[in-house]
Formats: structure tokens, sequence, C-alpha cells
């Protein structure tokens, strides 16, 4: 792996300056990271909004859409950023879904601070890993870049949540946000989670027919593992009577509002009764049959199915406007699903990893 040339002038003034200490040498990275991403926005590298991303250095071609639900601001954010780093191999990509009074300010502001600090953290894992590996051993190399991107990823979340219960203008005590970003790195792909929003890759079976492959955990509070643990921190998992199928986790005396989720960056009110902020890091390496991945809120998967969802995006004959068509048949999912139901913020992006297949395909519509 190469270094960028920016981030090596970064890492060689902090090494000349330790003496001034880690954190100096910690501020140098992330500032370098922070000039990255804003000339990343200068070349229209990185999409924050409703809209498409591509670079004409790979193949990777990004549909992106969110639409504000009917219960207020839109606290669903996302981005993302190709060339990720000045790797021209490489694309970043966030889905982050707000909760509470303060969500939207707490979903925004983590967009803004993991890439960056992702990409500081990565770097200097780099820096300071040997990479004396045997090069015929593939498997030796895939699991030890895995292990220097999971590292960057624990290290990253958890800054980001002791940023967000330190900071000065965002109460985040009683409000939150999903994390769900993926890297691709040439044919290997990162994902890392906390909260429920979802990753589906669409893959091609034996018989050449598109399925559906869920990449990510949906972190809610009655899964078994996650149940145990906020049981070992005293805290509760149940559901109220209006709410038949929602667990959600609760402080021992039930005085606060309970949260349907298991981990979540923010929350603080929560993190001593079993709520973690701990992404769950996984990595898949890509072949041929890999078409492209959904990454999408719960106001999408509420909805809708995995392979709807794959159907849908597959089934949309312009690339550009598949995220707008999925969002589009979750908003009229809710109409016929959830009627009675405040329609929840709904956001997805679709990234294409190849050279989209001349042959049509028919139209898929969602089941009400």
């Amino acid at each position: 792996m190469v270094l960028f040339p920016s981030f090596l002038d970064g890492l060689t003034r902090s090494e000349s300056l330790l003496k001034k200490g880690k954190n100096y040498e910690n501020d140098v990275g992330r500032e370098t990271a922070k000039t990255l991403a804003k000339e990343a926005r200068k070349n229209e590298l990185i999409l924050s909004s409703s809209g498409t991303v591509k670079s004409n250095k790979s193949n990777n071609f990004a549909s992106v859409c969110s639409k504000r639900g009917k219960k207020g601001i839109n606290q669903d954010c996302l981005i993302v950023w190709e060339e990720f780093g000045c790797q021209e191999d490489m694309i970043f990509c966030g889905i982050f879904d707000g909760h509470g009074p303060w969500g939207h300010l707490v979903s925004k502001r983590v967009r803004k601070s993991v890439p960056a600090s992702l990409l500081c953290n990565w770097q200097e894992s780099i820096a300071s890993t040997s990479l004396d590996l045997d090069p015929k051993i593939e498997v030796d190399r895939n699991l030890h870049r895995f292990n220097i991107w999971k590292q960057s990823y624990l290290k990253t979340y958890a800054a980001v949540d002791q940023e967000l219960k330190h900071h000065p203008r965002i109460d985040s005590c009683h409000s939150g946000t999903t994390a769900l970003t993926i890297v691709k790195q040439g044919e290997n792909l990162v994902i890392a989670n906390v909260g429920d929003s979802r990753a589906v890759l669409a893959t091609s079976d034996d018989a050449g027919h598109l399925v559906p492959l869920q990449l990510s955990i949906d972190f809610k509070p009655n899964l078994p593992q996650e149940a145990e643990r906020i049981a070992e921190s005293k805290g509760r998992v149940f559901c109220l009577q209006d709410e038949p199928g929602v667990y959600r986790i609760w402080k021992p005396n039930g005085q606060t509002t309970g949260l349907a989720l298991s981990r979540a960056l923010g929350d603080y009110c929560l993190k001593d009764f079993g709520l973690i902020s701990v992404p769950d890091v996984t990595q898949r390496n890509l072949t041929s049959r890999d078409k492209f991945v959904i990454l999408a809120t719960d106001g999408i998967w509420d909805v809708i199915s995995n392979q709807e969802a794959v159907q849908i995006v597959s089934s949309t004959p312009d690339r550009e406007k598949s995220a707008k068509r999925l969002v589009e048949c979750a908003v009229r999912g809710w109409k016929h699903k959830k009627r009675g139901i405040a329609t929840d913020d709904i956001s997805a992006i679709c990234l294409f990893f190849h050279t989209p297949s001349p042959q049509p395909i028919p139209d898929v519509h969602v089941s009400k």
C-alpha cells in the first residue's frame, strides 16, 4: 500500500515533532484528512445529498437519495466519498439515522467526523504496522489488510462517540444515531455497523439470478447476545403494550424513553445500561458475481424486503435513478403497510461495482 504524498508529509512532520506530544501528532493527521476532504468536495468526489457520484478513475457508480418523512426534520444523512483519501481504488459510503430531539445534529456531526477520523487512523495504522508479509500468501495479506481496517474502525467509532459526549453545542444524552459505513478498496469490501441501518449485497447465484446477501446485523435489543449484555449492565429490554414487537432498552427505573437499538453513537443516558457504540466490522472479497450494494436506513427495511430491494434496483433502467426509485417504492410501502403511522425518514445509497449489463431486466413491483 502506497501512502499518498500529502499524508506522508503530515506524518513526517508529526514524527519530527513527537516531543510536542501525541495530541499534536493526531492533530496533524486530522488536519491533513480535513484538507483532503475539502479538496475532494472541490473536485465533486464527495456527495452528501441526493444525486450521483462517479470517478473517472474507477468503475464505481453511486446513486443517492434521501427523503424526509412525516415526523419533522429529516434526521437521516449520508455521504459518498469517491477516491477516498486520494486513493483511486477506494470509495467510502456512510448512512446515518439520527433519533431523539437532537438526532439531526448528531447524525450530521457523525457524518462529518467519521470519514476524516477513519482516514487518519487508517493511515497511522499503515505507517506503524510492519508489512513484512509473504507476498505469495494472499490470505495472509487479506487478513492483515482487514485487521488494519478493523482496528481503525474501532478506534474511530470510539473517538467519535467521545467527541459527541463532550460536544459543547450538541446534547447527546437522549439523542443519537446509527452509523453504517463501508470502504471498498479494490475488490475488498469492509463493512462497519452500529444500529439498524442495513447493507444488502446483490450477487448472482449459480443459475445467474440476482439474490440478496445481508452484510450487516440489525442491532436490536432483543437479539440474544445484545440482550445478555444489556441485562448484565442492569438495563431492561421489553415492549410497550401499544408497540407489540418493538423491543427497547430501558433504564432499570424506566424513567427515560426506551431506545429500539442496542448499539448507537450518542444516547449517553443508556451507555451505563448496556448500550454500546462498538461497530461490528466484517469484510467481503468481491467477485464478478457481486453487482451492487444497497445501504439504507430502516425507513426502507420496515416496508421492503432484501429481495424486493435488490429487484427494484436491478430493474431500474437508469442507474442514476435507482436510489430514488427505491425510496419512492418505500414511500408507497409505508402508505399501504403502515396506515395510520407517520412515515419515517427514508434514505438509500446504491453503489454499483461494474459497467451495467446491456440486457434489459423486466420491471418488478413491490407487493402491497
